[in-house]
């Protein structure tokens, strides 16, 4: 038996005796059974990351109880891949489950295999295209971004990377082809494109394919003059190992973007923000806190390039309050996560399904750990529907999470009924 289990439950045990509190008084605070908490406390069953963090926060251990239990591996560095070069194509390679892989390769053999870019072919190859033409490819490209965006809220998101990689790639041809004057503009717009279809690749859980994007996404910017995108990709980094459970690596690589020096405000923010986020799973609440304060303060410093389309999401009204409810329930307060994500959930627009969904299931999520059951069941029965249009990998992970939750309330009619339907959502072919 691995000394993980034996030792969390010794202390556990430990510290709730020293407090006074019965099983049954701390089976009240963190809502699972006192047989649950019984073997868990003599090594028989293993403690999850959520029990620690409930049973940290309920027993005042300051996080010692939280860090008993590691979270899981981390995703890692990825190798490094060859150079941005001005004549690479990026290949996409499906597989048959519906996974993707993507690839750089030098033009001369892309165009042996029939990859083609229709932008750059509209704009004419091997010929500097007029600076007029240039101008209404970029505006058109801008607005064409923001409908991406847009439908990014409803789609589902592997469907969004193909185009958005293409759109990318035909940037990039165009401006190689333009005239100087125009380039910059055009690369770092490619940029964007590339970033936003990392996004919508991790949302379908291809971490690789995600990060394999951002760097691109990286390399765009710095050809077009902009050098504070590595910045935000080190954030974008943090928060594929924060979904991933490991938050070391979430904590060192945001808190090294929030602290770049020269990086704008709304990146600087958004990396705070993640590297509260991390301290948030280690069961730090200070110091989640102290970041979450520091990254309202950056983001409310924002000028930002009207311009350029905003990074990070558009659609939150309050993105640090939002993180701050998601932060306090892997802190083990789901009751002060719920109350804070019922006030922010109401304040999305209509139009912000992702958004809606993703949030709204991490409020679900907070009720039933609260316990909470019949308004839990109520608010994920309400998403269900959208749930099933997104097809995030994010939600399908909170929904795994509400799933265990309800089990142990197998007295409540409204589980038992919505079981079954979550269940459907994460197994849609079942």
């Amino acid at each position: 038996m691995s000394q993980e289990p034996v030792a969390f439950g010794f202390e556990l045990r430990r510290r709730r005796t020293a407090t006074g509190w019965s099983l049954a008084r701390l089976s009240m605070a963190v809502h699972y059974s006192k047989g649950h908490l019984s073997k868990v406390e003599t090594g028989l069953k293993r403690p999850t990351p959520e029990l620690a963090r409930l049973c940290d926060t309920a027993l005042g251990a300051d996080g010692a109880l939280a860090a008993l239990v590691p979270p899981g591996a981390g995703t890692g560095t990825p190798a490094a891949d060859e150079p941005w070069l001005d004549e690479e194509v990026w290949i996409m390679q499906w597989d048959s489950d519906g996974s993707f892989r993507l690839a750089a390769v030098d033009r001369r053999r892309a165009l042996a295999l029939g990859a083609t870019c229709l932008l750059a072919t509209a704009a004419g190859e091997g010929r500097a295209a007029a600076s007029p033409v240039d101008s209404g490819l970029l505006d058109a490209s801008r607005s064409l971004f923001d409908q991406y965006r847009r439908l990014g809220q409803t789609a589902a998101p592997g469907t969004l990377v193909p185009p958005l990689v293409a759109q990318a790639q035909a940037l990039r041809d165009v401006a190689i082809r333009s005239v100087a004057a125009a380039r910059p503009g055009l690369l770092v717009l490619a940029s964007r494109y590339a970033e936003f279809a990392g996004w919508m690749a991790q949302e379908a859980g291809n971490d690789r394919a995600a990060l394999w994007l951002t760097r691109r996404a990286v390399d765009l910017a710095e050809a077009g003059g902009d050098r504070h995108l590595a910045t935000y990709a080190l954030a974008r980094q943090a928060l594929i190992s924060f979904y991933a459970g490991d938050a070391a690596s979430t904590i060192a690589s945001a808190g090294r973007a929030a602290e770049t020096t020269g990086a704008p405000p709304r990146i600087r923010g958004l990396a705070a923000q993640q590297e509260a986020q991390g301290h948030a799973l280690a069961g730090d609440h200070t110091s989640c806190m102290r970041r979450l304060e520091t990254a309202r303060a950056l983001l409310a410093a924002d000028a930002g390039d009207p311009s350029l389309p905003v990074i990070g999401s558009s659609n939150l009204a309050d993105p640090v309050s939002m993180a701050t409810g998601w932060s306090l329930y892997d802190l083990g307060r789901p009751q002060e996560a719920a109350e804070i994500l019922e006030t922010e959930t109401a304040r999305l627009p209509g139009h912000s399904v992702r958004n809606q969904v993703r949030y709204g299931m991490r409020r679900a999520l907070s009720h039933a750990a609260a316990g909470n059951v019949e308004h839990a069941c109520s608010v994920a029965k309400s998403l269900l529907g959208p749930t099933s249009l997104v097809e995030s990998a994010t939600v399908r992970a909170d929904i795994r999470r509400l799933t265990r939750l309800l089990g142990r309330h197998s007295s409540h009619s409204a589980g038992r009924e919505i079981t079954p339907h979550l269940t459907a959502v994460l197994h849609p072919t079942a």
